[in-house]
């Protein structure tokens, strides 16, 4: 009798409460995701590409792991509670007929016990399957392939998740329970009172939501001024103008509940009333919301800046080369690292194999004056003040001895990336910035003035400076990057170098599509080879690996925080509404009693249910964009911001896919209301 009783409980309780037992699934493999990354194919792969970077991911996850345990601790503290409030007549039913309080608590251990492993037997081959698609998505959004993609369970993660979740569950019931056990039976047989604060006048209210109005304004100004991030006060008073204002924004909030009551259409039924359960509500519960907001805020964040810049890393980088060739590393020659190639078999298996050769002006005796383009300069001063002007202006002010480039190899590398190639006369020149040092606003401000064919000063001739600015990258990884270069036809070239210059022997292999995968099978099938020739060499999977990384820990974590933190607002939000409804249920009983039908109770429940959503959410909303836009711009490099017009595009698209995802929780929300109202419903039926 006592185990049919805890499985029907149990039961009971996971349809009645859906909500929750859906966000404990969602810990569940939350839990499990971050915990099983080191076994995933995409971070083995990078850590042999970036090891030292992958291990400090690894030595985080623990952090974040410990963080999740506490904040969710509060969260099926608060959502038990709520459950167990909704039993206590219940529970002084079983008192009052004869069971004892030890056998009671058996009983709810029993139904919490189970329900836990019924969580963990969904979740976590639910997470299994989820971490396998994540790795198997990044990879795919670099434009590789994983070589013999085995599906990898990680029996550490699911000892962790087990044991993590298990154990807040348990210290929560223990607590909970302990609150139970020590109220008498009248106590729990009678519903307690709805709590009500002492209202302030309606003029602290409305002072308190300007005063709120006006501080995210300011803490929004800040951040769109570039403010936020000018030193650690200002991004302090940045972080305590949006905290404050939120708070006190909710708490002026029945002021403006009050003005819709006001100016709403009195002819609805239950207008008023509804407005009013929402005002109480508010007056009660501003700080809750608040805070929820404040999650929202956190979780919009972090999910639309982490997809924009996964989504940067992807693209940022266009794959040309695989393979540099640097014979500096060990004194060989390119015509000796071809020999080599050769006499392994390996110079056929690569389709292009041509010589970059860069230097420095060697005629130049004055290198603070070897080089000077004074009417560039000018026409740039000349344009409309702006901040990618000012940058240019004091980045090009150091290109007074910089480094030149041969054309005929440039040209290759042009021809490679299927771009046209570059005409240059004896007195021409091009210029070359790496796009690690520039973006697409300055570009287009210097290849406007480049259209005029400026003139230039090389070790005291002039050259003039045509075409555009040449941002191709001149090997696979970053043993080059160049702030500033001159493209020299192979004259030219020679001359100013007086022959005393590197080569780099680039390479393209010829069959990118290995038996066994992709890309990255290729790459690493041609390491193996190349390491048992003993040629050094820098692959693309080093740059691959890099973006690769950035696009794990901006993705994974971001929006593993941005899951955590969603899923706690709308479980408080959603389970202090229902709790807010049944501790007003007598409210919903005299309504029925004076004719309210159950349409017309659900009907004020669920637009009841839509402003306190959606007040935290709009709020939520409209900080995200302006948070965003700070994370983005204080967290990337001076190339990345040049994209961050469009990495902005993206995350408000995330956004918003963010809150069609609350647009299904509300309507969950909505039916659990309406399953409740219908029990009110019962008593007054007269059969």
């Amino acid at each position: 009798m006592f185990f049919k009783l805890v499985f029907r409980n149990s039961k009971r309780n996971r349809k009645e409460n859906g909500l929750f037992f859906g966000a404990l699934l969602v810990s569940v493999i939350a839990f499990y995701i971050v915990l099983s990354l080191s076994r995933q194919d995409v971070m083995i792969f990078l850590a042999r590409m970036e090891s030292d970077a992958v291990d400090r991911l690894m030595d985080i996850i623990p952090v974040f792991y410990g963080l999740t345990l506490f904040l969710l601790f509060f969260l099926i503290y608060y959502a038990s509670r709520f459950q167990l409030e909704r039993r206590r007549h219940e529970f002084g039913v079983y008192l009052m007929f004869g069971m004892r309080r030890v056998k009671l608590f058996a009983m709810l251990l029993a139904e919490d016990f189970r329900n836990s492993m019924i969580s963990l037997a969904i979740g976590l081959p639910a997470a299994v399957l989820l971490s396998e698609l994540i790795s198997l998505i990044t990879a795919r959004l670099v434009g590789i392939g994983i070589v013999g993609h085995q599906v990898s369970f990680s029996p550490q993660a699911a000892i962790w998740t087990a044991a993590g979740f298990l154990l807040i569950k348990f210290v929560a019931f223990l607590i909970l329970s302990g609150r139970i056990s020590r109220q008498t039976i009248g106590a729990l047989m009678a519903w307690p009172p709805a709590g009500v604060k002492r209202q302030m006048p309606p003029f602290v209210y409305a002072v308190a939501a300007v005063a709120g109005i006006l501080s995210l304004a300011a803490a929004y100004v800040m951040i769109v001024f570039g403010d936020a991030w000018y030193d650690i006060m200002r991004m302090g008073i940045t972080l305590l103008l949006g905290t404050a204002g939120t708070w006190t924004l909710f708490f002026g909030m029945r002021f403006l509940i009050g003005l819709a009551v006001r100016s709403g259409k009195h002819d609805r039924r239950l207008h008023v009333f509804h407005f009013r359960q929402i005002q109480e509500t508010v007056i009660q519960r501003s700080g809750t919301l608040a805070v929820c907001s404040l999650l929202m805020l956190s979780a919009l964040t972090c999910f639309g800046a982490g997809v924009a810049i996964s989504r940067f890393y992807g693209e940022s980088e266009p794959h040309v080369l695989d393979y540099t060739f640097d014979g500096s590393l060990n004194g060989d020659t390119p015509a000796q690292i071809r020999q080599k190639l050769a006499a392994h078999q390996l110079e056929t298996e690569f389709l292009e194999l041509f010589e970059m050769r860069v230097g420095y002006i060697r005629t130049a005796k004055d290198f603070d004056h070897a080089f000077a383009m004074e009417p560039l300069m000018t026409a740039l001063r000349q344009r409309k003040p702006s901040r990618e002007r000012d940058v240019l202006l004091n980045n090009l002010s150091y290109a007074m001895y910089p480094h030149i480039i041969s054309l005929s190899g440039y040209n290759r590398l042009l021809a490679a990336a299927e771009l046209p190639a570059l005409a240059l006369g004896e007195e021409e020149a091009a210029i070359y910035m790496d796009r690690e040092f520039t973006d697409a606003k300055r570009l287009e401000l210097l290849n406007d003035i480049l259209k005029t064919s400026p003139k230039a000063s090389l070790d005291g001739a002039e050259i003039t400076l045509t075409g555009s600015v040449q941002t191709t990258k001149l090997v696979t990884d970053r043993s080059i990057t160049l702030s500033f270069a001159l493209i020299l036809a192979d004259e030219m070239f020679e001359y100013y170098t007086q022959g005393d210059y590197d080569v780099y022997l680039d390479g393209i292999l010829a069959e990118r599509e290995s038996e066994n995968g992709g890309l990255m099978a290729a790459i690493s099938e041609m390491n193996q080879k190349l390491n048992e020739a003993g040629v050094p060499y820098e692959s693309y999977l080093q740059n691959m690996g890099r973006q690769l990384f950035y696009m794990v820990a901006s993705s994974y974590i971001t929006m593993y925080l941005a899951i955590i933190f969603l899923m706690i607002a709308n479980t408080v939000i959603g389970v202090q509404f229902l709790m807010n409804q049944q501790q007003t249920s007598r409210r919903y009983r005299t309504l029925i009693r004076l004719g309210a039908s159950h349409d017309v109770l659900c009907g004020s429940s669920r637009r009841q249910i839509n402003w306190y959503f959606g007040l935290p959410i709009v709020v939520a909303v409209c900080s995200s964009i302006f948070g965003v836009h700070a994370l983005l711009t204080g967290i990337l490099s001076s190339r990345s911001r040049g994209s961050l017009p469009e990495m902005m595009i993206v995350s408000f698209a995330m956004i918003l896919a963010m809150c069609v995802v609350e647009y299904f929780y509300i309507a969950a929300v909505k039916r659990a209301s309406d399953r409740y109202l219908l029990t009110l419903m019962v008593p007054e039926r007269e059969e």
